[in-house]
């Protein structure tokens, strides 16, 4: 994680090249989510340059620069340290692929502005310049940052016409900042959200992530379904529990945030696993196969936990506390059933302390077996199984013993 003075240090590099543009006669400015940031009294993540300097201008002005799309004027910048993206100030033409425009002219402020998303987004800041005169606000986004409203720059059918994806973002900002979204462009989204399956499902998934693991997702995903996007994005519509997503403590894991949204869409009943509900949101969000592992690994913990739980033996417990998706599921269980999942906890806290811990070094490997004159084959893995129970619950408590069980398991 960037820490503040990381984040100063970034933000001097991107002064420093504002004060070089500006010494060389070009306007300059920082430019949108940091200027949005920054009057929210938040951190910012980036800091982005916006200036009327074209790519060659930014290239011989600076020495450590490097093309990202020149195309559509955009350069780094590595003069002062840290990356900066310096931008050209255009106008964009149409976006036939929704994505990209198909062609820029390079402009000024006021055309950058006007074909940017949002108007929260959409602003500038001189940080040359002091008091109320450092913001420039060409579309009227400083009066909605105070308003705490979210609205599309212009009209907002065209801005989301322009690219789809503009409707997940629209949800993020709007969830992740606290604003309400302008009711036109909120209608707007609705009419749009058909589109959304025409969007890469990369795109659609890195936008997913990044709502479910921050601590304003609960909000996040409210609106993700009364906008009608959420249909969009998994391929069907449901009716939706908020419960189990707004429970999540603020630091819930990404296949936690899953887990608990499947459940509040009742695409996944405890009692009753589909197994193909896991290869469905991979599809769907184009999960990693870490992301993948993590969700069907929580999703299994927590049925075992609901269902089998209190049938498991010392063994199983441990078995099951040390399953790599235990702690994801112990979160969604405590905002399902609070009394069950204390109890877990306790029992756990209990185990931890006994016979080794919860996972102990085994006493024994297939390699001893082969030592002790067993033939490797199917009956190694129930035998390493049942010696290690044994270890687990305290009924064998050396390698002599366990080697001991293991010649009677393997004679039997």
């Amino acid at each position: 994680m960037d820490t503040p003075a990381e984040h100063a240090s970034a933000r001097d590099a991107a002064v420093a090249i504002v004060r070089r543009l500006r010494e060389h006669g070009f306007t300059a400015y920082l430019a949108g989510g940091c200027v949005r940031d920054e009057l929210l009294g938040q951190t910012p993540k980036d800091f982005d340059v916006a200036t009327d300097a074209h790519p060659d201008d930014i290239r011989g002005l600076f020495r450590r620069t490097a093309e990202v799309g020149a195309a559509f004027g955009v350069m780094l910048v590595r003069e002062f340290g840290p990356t900066i993206e310096v931008a050209t100030f255009r106008a964009d033409g149409p976006y036939t692929d929704k994505r990209r425009p198909d062609s820029v002219a390079f402009s000024d402020a006021e055309h950058d502005a006007q074909r940017r998303d949002f108007t929260v987004n959409a602003l500038f800041i001189d940080p040359l310049a002091e008091g109320d005169e450092r913001i420039i606000d060409f579309v009227g986004g400083r009066r909605d940052l105070t308003g705490k409203t979210l609205r599309a720059v212009g009209d907002p059918d065209r801005r989301l016409g322009e690219d789809h994806l503009r409707a997940l973002r629209g949800v993020r900002f709007a969830a992740r900042y606290g604003l309400a979204i302008e009711p036109g462009t909120a209608e707007a989204i609705r009419r749009h959200a058909a589109s959304l399956q025409g969007v890469s499902r990369e795109r659609i998934g890195e936008e997913m992530r990044r709502m479910l693991t921050h601590d304003s997702r609960g909000r996040a995903a409210r609106l993700l379904h009364e906008l009608g996007l959420a249909g969009a994005v998994f391929g069907e519509e449901r009716d939706y529990d908020p419960a189990p997503v707004d429970g999540l403590g603020p630091d819930a894991s990404y296949a936690a945030a899953l887990a608990a949204l499947l459940i509040g869409r009742g695409a996944w009943v405890i009692d009753r696993p589909d197994p193909e509900v896991v290869p469905k949101v991979r599809r769907a969000l184009l999960l990693s196969n870490d992301e993948r592992d993590g969700l069907r690994n929580s999703l299994h913990a927590l049925a075992a936990l609901r269902r089998s739980w209190d049938g498991l033996g010392e063994a199983g417990r441990k078995r099951l506390a040390s399953d790599p998706g235990f702690a994801d599921a112990m979160a969604v269980l405590t905002v399902l059933d609070r009394p069950r999942a204390a109890a877990a906890r306790a029992e756990v806290d209990r185990l931890r302390a006994r016979h080794g811990g919860l996972r102990p070094e085994p006493y024994l490997d297939g390699d001893q077996l082969i030592a002790m004159g067993l033939t490797p084959g199917p009956r190694f893995a129930s035998i390493l199984e049942q010696v290690y129970d044994a270890q687990l619950e305290g009924r064998v408590a050396s390698a002599g013993e366990a080697r001991e069980l293991a010649e009677r398991l393997g004679a039997g």
